[in-house]
């Protein structure tokens, strides 16, 4: 699993669409963040994805714990945030190519080639 690093300057929107994109597909994200500013940044980030989970009928929360993190050659103590559901939820969207076959296309759906056309 990928652990999303949140920075002081980090947009809040644009790592929830990460978080909520992260969570969909393996059904648990983490994030990381080293300092004040930084960890305002990322419990924004994850009220913002509660939000955009929120019509999925998933309701996020998380779990905080502090982590040792190398940062030029000098350990520095960081958060970290992992984020679940209070409802137990399979992966949304899996995250491999191929794991599930695509459903096959509906009778009058328009081809590729006739969206190109449009």
């Amino acid at each position: 699993m990928n652990v999303l690093k949140i920075a002081s300057t980090s947009e809040a929107s644009l790592a929830a669409g990460a978080v909520a994109n992260t969570f969909r597909e393996e059904g648990v994200a983490e994030l990381q963040a080293i300092g004040p500013k930084a960890v305002n940044q990322a419990v924004k980030c994850i009220a913002i994805a509660r939000g955009y989970m929120a019509p999925s009928g998933v309701d996020l929360y998380f779990v905080p714990s502090f982590v040792e993190v190398n940062v030029s050659d000098e350990t520095r103590t960081g958060i970290r945030f992992t984020v679940r559901s209070r409802t137990p939820v399979p992966a949304l969207r899996p995250r491999r190519k191929g794991a599930l076959p695509l459903p096959p296309p509906e009778p009058g759906a328009p081809t590729t080639k006739e969206w190109q056309d449009i």
